[in-house]
């Protein structure tokens, strides 16, 4: 066996591709339109391991614009995770792309985030913990993840 990827439905596709892409350093393996199904395939892998890949799936919204589906919160989802270089900078860089840092690395090697479709995404510190750190120290939870 082996595993091929995760699907995750997406509201907007350029968000959470802005989210994936920009902010965790993911890119664009392929991409598929479906018109008669009237959807959109965009799979996405990290470099380090490009066989994992995530596939998201946009149904395109109804001719007069209102969306096909109503995905909820997410929540029942569980969530993504992902090994990183350093979890300050990659919590830096996301905050400064406007995201919530719903769990701060307050401990130096775990953080929680949520992509713009409400998907819980997980970032771990590669290797040993990294020292406690400001603002990330005393930040507190925001929201849930």
């Amino acid at each position: 066996m082996k595993y091929l990827h995760t699907m995750i439905r997406v509201r907007d596709l350029d968000a959470t591709l802005k989210f994936f892409c920009e902010g965790l350093g993911l890119r664009e393996t392929r991409r598929m339109d479906n018109a008669p199904g009237k959807y959109t395939l965009v799979f996405l892998a990290a470099d380090e391991t490009p066989d994992a890949e995530i596939e998201l799936t946009y149904n395109w919204p109804a001719s007069d614009g209102a969306p096909t589906e109503d995905y909820g919160s997410a929540r029942n989802f569980g969530h993504l995770a992902f090994r990183v270089d350093d979890v300050y900078a990659t919590c830096a860089h996301l905050q400064a792309m406007g995201v919530t840092i719903n769990r701060p690395p307050r401990d130096g090697h775990m953080a929680f985030v949520r992509s713009p479709d409400l998907i819980s995404v997980e970032l771990l510190q590669k290797g040993e913990r990294l020292p406690p750190r400001e603002p990330w120290a005393s930040m507190p939870n925001t929201g849930s993840w």
